[in-house]
């Protein structure tokens, strides 16, 4: 992908997610890039093929992002490691860069009327499962891909619903830690190792 190209897509998920799907226009990626007026719609002639490299692009993002946790994970990492990792996902994509969720959930929006760029997230879910799923199996986990697929469906929802609900409602209906909330995801989606069999009860009197 090309700087330009990379610049259209990374300006095309910052306008989705401050304003929204029907803000997602040609012209306003060409004055949030401060790009000549054309320039988007030469590179992506209609909306879907807007909306599907924007999808690859997360997909890009979002696979890269995880492979360098796997890549800088030691050699010695426990699963109790890997699940302190998912309250800091957490916090950071809801409090600290709320941008990537919320243009995802737009994407997802898009894609029930749009097959094209349902094929886009169909990829970027895959991706994301396969990459979850190495990063966990590092850890001596017997996660699956699919046990990966479910949390990540886990995580965009408890996300949505802390960017999207009020403090008081959050506390309600029990979802005002974060923290907890990330190491609850973990542990619903991600079977834990089975524990090695203890010897004496085993073994014959």
């Amino acid at each position: 992908m090309t700087l330009r190209r990379e610049l259209l897509c990374d300006t095309a998920i910052s306008v989705l997610a401050t304003e929204g799907g029907r803000g997602l226009t040609h012209r306003a990626i060409d004055r949030q890039a401060r790009v000549p007026l054309g320039t988007t719609k030469n590179y992506f002639p209609t909306r879907e093929a807007l909306l599907q490299a924007a999808a690859d692009r997360m997909t890009q993002l979002h696979v890269a992002a995880v492979r360098r946790l796997r890549d800088t994970t030691p050699a010695n990492v426990t699963p109790t490691d890997v699940a302190e990792l998912y309250p800091a996902l957490l916090r950071r994509a809801v409090a600290d860069d709320p941008t990537q969720i919320l243009a995802m959930v737009e994407l997802y929006l898009e894609a029930v009327r749009r097959p094209g760029v349902r094929a886009a997230l169909s990829r970027m879910a895959v991706a994301n499962a396969q990459a979850g799923a190495e990063l966990h199996r590092a850890a001596g986990l017997p996660g699956t891909t699919g046990d990966a697929g479910l949390l990540d469906a886990y995580f965009l929802g408890v996300a949505i619903s802390l960017l999207a609900l009020p403090e008081d409602t959050l506390r309600t209906v029990g979802l005002a830690d974060p923290y907890a909330l990330g190491l609850g995801l973990f542990s619903a989606a991600v079977p834990r190792p089975a524990p090695a069999p203890d010897v004496q009860a085993t073994g014959t009197s």
